[in-house]
């Protein structure tokens, strides 16, 4: 058995203290993160589709969860080729999701809750509807128009070959010829995801001074923050070199140097965002979406002069296995105790499947949640995890809409399966998505019974622990915040760590139950925890446990 008292020497930081002559503020640095997905949260117009009018009357469900925080998915202008993040008007709001008085009517309402609102800043490609893309597809090569994306003339005898090798995220080829203005076949432009997203070119001045202004535009309407969309993205490989083969699967990919990702110069962008944030009162920030190599790559996204946080895609995707666990943990402290900027921990977004679909059940999502709200620094969830929602694997075909599964000819299932509208209550066909009972996804009949309102009524339902262990989190002195981590030694597929002031966190990766040693109060438990007769206790397999000691 092992007791509390025994310590490996193994201690993590979370972050370098600041400057002493510089305040910084607390709020984005511990706070907790709720990502909305308008078209999947709440609808108020009956038309079937989420919007802001949905989301502003439910805010009182994020706010009495526990979160700081609500970011929200794009609500700009858009054809939706991918669900809004092929922006034709970043200045604006689509009439789908409502008006430009709704959202200030979001953000009024959120900021009297106590809710601050990060939004998402889409900044590497524009939809083919933008009139920048229009203006370039009439004008000639060469000109200024076509200069604020990347088109380049094809290779071959006629140009009939893509200027290069890449491919897009979503399948194919990443280029698609044009007609030019007079019919003939003309230049290649450059989409990293689906042909109605052409990149932007951030080697462009005006490009660069455009989303300056971009973000001054929601900053002055109040918002607090961004998620910055493929932050990692921006610039490409001088010349637009071959990639070359590229591993299959995420930690190929991740640890492979791609052209069109990660390159030194796209941190120049950065600090030119982090002074206009800087300018702004409130505390304004920007957390990046970057898919990047290594944490200390990620963190050179965090330094003091450029972002405030980066997404910690290495721990969603470490899966629930202490060993794993562990090692990514230690690598992030590290890396976020290099920069000063706090660690991030993420479970799920609108992009990956489901926790309890993805980590093997509703049983270790729930203890992989006490186990990241336990480590220092901010987390961030996803609408519908509070309710142990699994992924929706069986949508009909013609029912799904993302082009991930439209250009693989429905080979990849593609991410509809954690964008299907959120059930609110037991009543109607929509589960009180919308008044009408329409749903842009179907819900599926089992959901009925999982809704807000009826796990708002049993103790034991997951919508009851979220609120519990957010709570405390808030009121433990030795949670959320900076501080440090000290592992203890654990039974082999383990893992335990200390935390100061006096609390412990235990966690039981593993298919069968652990046995520690005498570890004080229990505080919280993802599920049942027995004690021994020597004053020890059994954590059943994936079940994390939080205990206070002393005093």
């Amino acid at each position: 058995m092992e007791g509390v008292g025994q310590h490996t020497s193994d201690v993590r930081l979370s972050a370098a203290p600041p400057p002493a002559d510089r305040e910084v503020s607390r709020w984005w640095r511990d706070a907790v993160f709720y990502q909305v997905y308008p078209r999947s949260f709440s609808d108020a117009d009956g038309d079937g589709v989420g919007d802001l009018p949905g989301i502003t009357a439910r805010l009182p469900h994020i706010r009495d969860l526990g979160a700081d925080a609500l970011w929200l998915s794009p609500f700009y202008p858009s054809p939706m080729a991918d669900a809004g993040y092929d922006v034709a008007d970043p200045r604006g709001v689509d009439p789908l999701f409502g008006t430009m008085a709704d959202f200030d009517r979001l953000v009024g309402r959120a900021h009297e809750l106590g809710l601050r609102v990060v939004i998402d800043i889409v900044p590497n490609h524009t939809s083919h509807e933008h009139p920048w893309f229009h203006a370039a597809l009439a004008a000639a090569p060469g000109t200024c128009e076509r200069s604020r994306y990347l088109f380049r003339d094809g290779r071959g005898p006629d140009g009939d070959e893509p200027p290069n090798d890449w491919t897009s995220q979503f399948g194919g080829p990443a280029w698609t010829r044009i007609r030019e203005a007079d019919g003939s076949p003309g230049q290649w432009y450059l989409h990293l995801y689906a042909p109605e997203q052409p990149d932007l070119n951030w080697r462009n001045l005006e490009v660069r001074a455009e989303y300056l202004s971009i973000l001054r535009h929601w900053l002055d309407r109040g918002v607090d923050g961004f998620r910055v969309d493929v932050a990692h993205g921006l610039l490409k490989a001088v010349g637009l070199p071959d990639a070359g083969p590229v591993p299959q699967g995420w930690e190929g990919r991740m640890n492979h140097r791609l052209p069109y990702w990660d390159q030194p110069e796209v941190h120049d962008v950065y600090r030119g965002w982090r002074r206009v944030l800087d300018s702004y009162e409130g505390d304004r920030v920007a957390v990046a979406e970057a898919w990047v190599p290594h944490p200390e790559r990620l963190a050179a996204y965090t330094r003091p002069d450029e972002l405030h946080q980066a997404f910690n895609f290495p721990y969603l995707m470490a899966g629930w296995d202490a060993a794993r666990l562990r090692r990514v943990v230690d690598a992030s402290l590290d890396a976020a105790g290099g920069t000063g900027a706090p660690p991030t921990w993420v479970l799920a977004n609108h992009d990956v499947v489901r926790a309890p679909t993805r980590l093997g059940g509703l049983d270790q999502a729930l203890a992989a949640l006490l186990f990241e709200l336990a480590l220092p620094g901010s987390v961030y969830l996803y609408q519908g995890e509070e309710l142990g929602l699994e992924e929706v694997v069986d949508l009909p075909d013609e029912a799904r809409q993302d082009p991930v599964f439209l250009r693989s000819g429905g080979t990849v299932r593609g991410r509809d399966g954690c964008r299907v509208p959120l059930p609110w209550s037991d009543d109607g066909p929509s589960l009180g998505f919308s008044p009408t009972g329409r749903a842009w996804l179907p819900q599926p009949a089992e959901w009925r019974g999982r809704t807000v309102e009826a796990q708002s009524a049993d103790p034991s339902s997951p919508l009851s622990l979220y609120r519990r262990a957010l709570r405390m989190r808030r009121e433990h002195p030795a949670l959320g915040g900076e501080g440090w981590v000290q592992w203890m030694r654990s039974p082999e597929g383990a893992l335990a760590f200390v935390r100061s002031p006096g609390f412990v966190c235990t966690a039981n990766p593993s298919d069968r139950t652990v046995e520690f040693g005498p570890l004080g109060a229990l505080l919280l438990a993802s599920g049942p925890v027995d004690s021994t007769p020597d004053g020890g206790h059994l954590i059943p397999a994936h079940t994390t446990a939080w205990w206070g000691i002393g005093g």
